[in-house]
């Protein structure tokens, strides 16, 4: 950038120098009639601009390579910082917003990093060397051009002012429209399957208009600028013009002087609108700015402690959980329960009885307001992240599916061999679609898994989760696609391939859990139940409801 900044210097004043030479060679080479000279003057002329030209163009790649570095190491910051944001982090600056700030801010910044670059040293240097070259030509009409600074001042300062707010909003309402665009592509389906399509459009339209009436006030607030410079710069120069005219016909100035001021105007009008110019790109830019500023200097909140380990029988314990995620009301309240290695536990409830909430506390994406998780006597807040999360195997309820192959879906970024994989999908029941399929796991898959059924992706899934043979599995509802043969099968696999392996299975279907050493049944975040499945059916009333309503009263079912 320094290098970048020098040659602009240069190239400027070498612009500087053009019109005081043809001043010289109007003024006193041409009334001496010495020919030579005037080629002589005019090859210095010629190499000033080509000076000029050859910086300039240099000057300018380096600032567009500068600032593209800079853009893209704020990007890799942005990025690096949001991989690391806590779960409640990014719930409060919302995934459309840190989108928007990771594509339309940095691209704001790259603009105003390299615009400010061409023209923030060019342009002051061109207008204060100008006034300064016109003050040793002519003080008198230099005057007149030093009295139209002060209203275009005024002007470029009260529409920076203004617009940096209008900016903001303008990036508000394009978060919006990140989000309803996401939220439309990843429900298209149910969109069109409820004939939703026209209400959509609907909505996206509200959207697109407010970000349009906005960005509309914006561009008539700067469309200003330009004009009303331009308007003022060139009624000085009508005074310049009729000034001049009159100390020349006094025998005040000389024309040569008069070519050359009217040179130096025209060089000076050009710097003050490249300068309002920068004013304008530097709102726009100083608004993005503010926003991923806000995005770096958010501290982790999830910070490791200093706390002791203690000695237990026990894998994975909960003492007396409580949590809420509006501090209002408390989504999980006083939830207890202890598993030792091999365990199988599972957590079975209505929707937002609170079981994904027990998952999320458990990897810790979010810390509990009360009582302590621990795994292996050690506190889950005391364990670094990458070691934390290289506990568990896990197939969250809304998981994703890589346009990739199978394969590199259950790879997902990570050392795993090719035995791995195919036995990762063999123990999740997957081999039974992909053996049929024609390159086998390296069979591709689109977005989202959209050509293999519910349950084929769901098994892929799975086998991810199982590939890496994990401490503790967590399966949060992700068989409710799976037949009940092949969830019994998978069951079945679980408890003979991985016996030292705790496993937590959040599922709606009893046939489910009902296996598993212990049985948590939720109700608006509180336990209503924990036991075996015998225990629970002669104890809790809300599990028998359950068990009779899917299987019939079959309590003698396996």
């Amino acid at each position: 950038m320094l290098g970048g900044l020098f040659l602009k210097f240069f190239a400027a004043m070498m612009n500087l120098l053009v019109p005081s030479v043809l001043a010289k060679i109007i003024d006193d080479v041409v009334p001496a009639g010495n020919v030579s000279m005037i080629f002589v003057w005019g090859g210095v002329m010629v190499l000033c601009s080509a000076a000029d030209l050859v910086s300039n163009v240099i000057a300018n790649r380096m600032a567009t390579k500068s600032a593209g570095k800079i853009t893209r190491k704020l990007r890799r910051d942005v990025y690096e910082k949001i991989s690391y944001l806590s779960a409640k982090q990014t719930d409060t600056f919302t995934i459309p917003k840190l989108i928007s700030v990771l594509t339309s801010d940095t691209y704001n910044v790259n603009q105003m990093l390299a615009r400010m670059q061409r023209i923030g040293i060019r342009g002051p240097v061109l207008l204060i060397g100008g006034l300064f070259v016109t003050f040793s030509l002519d003080r008198a009409l230099t005057l007149v051009l030093a009295a139209l600074l002060p209203p275009i001042a005024v002007i470029v300062y009260f529409i920076t002012k203004y617009s940096m707010p209008i900016y903001a909003a303008i990036m508000r309402s394009a978060d919006s429209l990140v989000r309803v665009v996401r939220e439309n592509f990843a429900g298209i389906r149910v969109i069109k399957a409820l004939s939703k399509t026209d209400y959509e459009k609907e909505h996206f339209r509200t959207i697109n208009t407010e970000l349009f009436e906005k960005e509309k006030k914006s561009v008539n607030l700067m469309s200003i600028t330009s004009p009303a410079t331009t308007l003022i710069l060139n009624v000085g120069l009508c005074l310049v013009i009729l000034v001049g005219a009159y100390r020349v016909n006094g025998g005040l100035s000389q024309p040569g002087k008069i070519i050359a001021f009217m040179t130096y105007f025209t060089i000076i009008l050009n710097a003050m609108i490249g300068i309002t110019n920068i004013f304008i790109m530097y709102s726009k830019g100083a608004a993005s700015m503010e926003r991923i500023a806000e995005v770096l200097a958010a501290e982790g909140d999830l910070k490791v402690l200093d706390l002791p380990k203690t000695d237990t029988a026990f894998h994975v314990v909960f003492d007396r959980v409580c949590f809420s995620y509006n501090k209002v009301k408390n989504n999980v309240e006083d939830i207890s329960f202890a598993l030792k290695r091999g365990e199988t536990l599972g957590i079975i409830g209505a929707t937002g009885s609170g079981k994904s909430t027990l998952i999320n506390l458990l990897i810790r994406f979010y810390d509990c307001d009360s009582g302590g998780i621990f795994i292996d006597g050690r506190d889950v807040r005391s364990i670094p992240k990458k070691e934390l999360y290289s506990k568990f195997g896990i197939v969250f309820q809304n998981d994703f599916i890589m346009s990739d192959t199978i394969a590199e879906n259950v790879r997902f970024g990570r050392s795993i061999e090719d035995e791995q994989v195919v036995q990762g999908l063999e123990n999740a029941q997957a081999m039974d679609f992909v053996s049929h399929l024609a390159e086998r796991q390296q069979h591709e898959l689109t977005a989202g898994g959209s050509n293999i059924s519910g349950g084929q992706k769901q098994r892929v899934l799975i086998a991810r989760a199982l590939a890496t043979r994990p401490e503790i599995l967590i399966l949060d509802d992700s068989s409710s696609a799976l037949d009940y043969k092949t969830d019994s099968q998978l069951r079945k696999t679980l408890s003979r391939l991985l016996p030292d392996t705790t496993k937590i299975i959040v599922a709606q279907r009893i046939s489910s859990v009902k296996n598993s050493d212990h049985i948590l049944v939720l109700e608006g975040g509180r336990m209503l139940g924990y036991g075996t499945h015998e225990e629970l059916l002669a104890t809790c009333g809300e599990y028998k409801s359950i068990f009779d309503l899917q299987m019939g009263g079959l309590s003698n079912e396996k």
